[in-house]
Formats: C-alpha cells, structure tokens, sequence
C-alpha cells in the first residue's frame, strides 16, 4: 500500500480550515433553526436571537458596541462600503482627498482606484523597505479636504504590523475619518477600537477559521456613510439581503474562539515563525521580506534570487507543502507583488517570493519538514535556471532600495 502524502498547509493568510467547534455551532442554522430573522414567527425568531448574540461577542472582541457592528460578505465589501461610503458622504462637505498607502489589498487599491475616476484624489503613501507605514508622514500628508485615512492593519503578504493607535489619534486630532482593513489582524492580535481611535474596520471570518463568504464592518457610532447595497431592512436598514446567519453565528464563535486564545496562540506561532525564518535564511541570497519583529506571529516571507515564485510552489506542492507568493486574490498575475516592490525589491528579486503563514493549526513538525524540503527544491530550481548561473558567476546584481 502506497504511503499517504505528508501535507503541510502554510498558506493561512489565503484562508483557514473551519474549526471543529465553529462548524458545530453553525450546524443548527443549516437544519433546523434555518428560518429567516425578518419573520416574525417562532422559526425566524429562533434565527433572529443568535444573530444579535453574534453581533454581540464580535462587539466585544473589538470593545465596540453591538451597534456599531454590521454583517457582510467579506472583508471586500466591508472595504468598499467604508471607502466609497465615506468618500461620498464627505464629499457633499468638500473633502474630496483620500490617504493610503501603496501595499494594501486591492480591495482598498481597487476601490480608491474607482474613486479617482470620479473625480477624486488619492495620496498613496510609501511604506519603506521594513513595510511600516511612518505616523508621521500620515500626518503631512493631511489636508484641509482629506475625507478619510485608510491603512491596514497588517500587511496580507509580507505580515508588517502597522502603528494604526498612533495613526488613528493622528486622524481623530486633525478631524479625519480612520479606517483600517483589519482582516489579517483580526482573532491574531488585540484591537480596541476605542483606544486605537479607529472609525472604520473591515474584517474576515475565513482568516481565522471561521467559513468563507461572510465579514463585519465596525463603523463608529455617529460615522453614518450611505449604503453600498440597498434592498430591504435588514442590518437596521443599512445593508440589504437575508442575512447569512448560519455564517455570521460561525464568524463569532470563531472570533471569540481566537481572541480567548490569542496571548498563548502568539506566544508558539512566534517561536515557530522565527525557527522558520532563519532555517530558510540559511538558504544562499535569500532574504526575509518586512520587519522582523513588527509582524504577524506566523507570517513567513521570504525572497529567493534566480528562481520563479510560481515554480518553487509547484515543487513545494509535490512535496506537499501548501504556500503563496503572495495574495492569493492575485494568484493568477504573472507580474510580481506590488507589496514587494512598494518595499523597494527590484522585480527579478521580486518574482521569487514564498509566503508562508502559520496558524494555531500547525506544528513543530511542519516547520521541520518545511526545512527540510524547501532548500533542496531551491537547489533544484536555481540547478536549471540560467539567471543563477549568471548571478553566481558575478553578472548579475540588483539594487535593493533601502528607504
């Protein structure tokens, strides 16, 4: 009998495995409690309750209020409906300028993007090459017509944690709506929108194992933005569609499953991440992509001279290691990580990234089996490729810009 394939999954910044206890919370809402909670018959009734319950403990998670928690799709549609709600609103005031920065998800890129085409304008900050956006440049780059900041609170690809309590009393001094895209950060750090002066966030419930296809937006009592999607009452009148309550009841459990464990899921991550970092850094002309402190606890990124990201991954997939190099929302692009070149990485450099992202899911021994495997699969690949033949024989060098 063929021996079973070892399979490691490190790509948990594209998405999570829905735990054990989450599913079985969720389970009820799909059989027997499946009515609609508009309707005002004991079975919607039986949906309705736990609905507010779940808006209740992500309120919490947050130290927000029940009410100032709105149900989504996703994080995508939490951060179109902060941008081009508020832009909008504050717009009919004047305030027709934006601030982010250039490494966000292109939820945020995409949607600014649009924006600009209406006739708005879009400040696009630098994020240095440790991936850290400067307070202070934040703040100069503010102006009389600035409608909203929005920074993330930790970078999807390279893992960077942002200074968003120092940003947000920056924006909330000078009268600035602040929104963040929490959704990598959610259930893996601690956040307190009171505290971190945060207006707007948007965040997942698949990137902490809770199910795919349902998110929150927090959006600060008295921040009233207009509609993205009009229909019917639900959300108090402020997003349209039968609300997915099988989902939302899953995202709390999970939200709160995360947020109870967090200091000791932190604590073995860390360690685990760094074994890994500097196993792979043993690895000749590789580096590490952000800083090395200031990032997630189990965010891995890396860069490899004289290989492609996309060959490395297929190999690391026959061994049965699951990574990225990148976002997985553009997986399908063959040019390289606008993050890794917002951090000053020329494109050849670029093009050979690995991410891998570590959950509370993994183990000691993958990290041993990833080190294993990934330096004779760089091996084999740079074996073949003529690019590191001409870098090792002094013909090709690259600038990478510190800044």
């Amino acid at each position: 009998m063929a021996q079973e394939k070892r399979v490691v999954y490190a790509d948990n910044a594209a998405t999570t495995p829905v735990s054990p206890s989450v599913f079985r919370a969720m389970e009820p809402f799909y059989t027997t409690h499946y009515g609609n909670p508009s309707s005002l018959y004991s079975l919607g009734r039986q949906a309705k309750l736990p609905l507010e319950d779940a808006r209740r403990t992500v309120a919490a998670c947050l130290n927000a209020e029940p009410g100032e928690i709105y149900f989504t799709s996703g994080g995508s549609e939490a951060d179109n409906w902060a941008i081009k709600g508020a832009a909008h609103l504050l717009a009919k005031k004047g305030k027709k300028h934006i601030v982010t920065t250039k490494f966000e998800h292109h939820a945020v890129l995409h949607t600014c993007a649009a924006l600009e085409k209406e006739g708005f304008e879009v400040t696009y900050l630098d994020v240095h090459s440790n991936g850290v956006v400067r307070p202070e440049e934040v703040e100069k780059a503010l102006r009389e017509d600035t409608a909203l900041v929005s920074v993330m609170f930790a970078n999807n690809e390279i893992g960077t944690l942002q200074p968003v309590g120092e940003i947000g009393a920056i924006c909330r001094s000078r009268g600035v709506w602040f929104h963040t895209d929490a959704v990598q950060a959610a259930g893996t750090v601690p956040i307190d929108v009171k505290a971190q002066h945060i207006d707007l966030l948007s965040l997942s419930a698949h990137k902490f194992h809770g199910p795919k296809g349902v998110g929150a937006l927090y959006c600060r009592q008295g921040v009233a933005i207009p509609n993205l999607i009009d229909g019917g009452a639900q959300e108090r009148g402020r997003r349209a569609g039968t609300e997915n309550v099988a989902g939302i009841v899953g995202l709390a459990a999970a939200l709160q499953e995360a947020c109870a464990s967090m200091e000791e899921r932190a604590r073995r991550l860390t360690k685990m991440r760094d074994r890994l970092i500097a196993g792979a850094l043993q690895i000749e002309r590789s580096r590490l992509n952000g800083d090395p402190e200031k990032r997630l606890p189990g965010n891995v990124s890396l860069c490899f001279e004289g290989i492609e990201g996309e060959s490395l991954l297929l190999l690391l997939d026959l061994k049965g290691v699951c990574g990225s190099s990148g976002s997985a929302c553009t997986s399908g692009s063959l040019d390289p990580s606008h993050v890794l070149l917002s951090i000053g990485l020329p494109h050849e450099v670029a093009h050979g990234s690995l991410r891998l992202s570590l959950s509370g899911q993994n183990t000691e021994e993958d990290v041993d089996y990833i080190l294993q495997v990934l330096p004779p699969v760089v091996a084999q690949l740079r074996a073949m490729s003529p690019l590191w033949e001409e870098i090792q024989n002094g013909g090709v060098s690259y600038e990478i810009r510190e800044f």
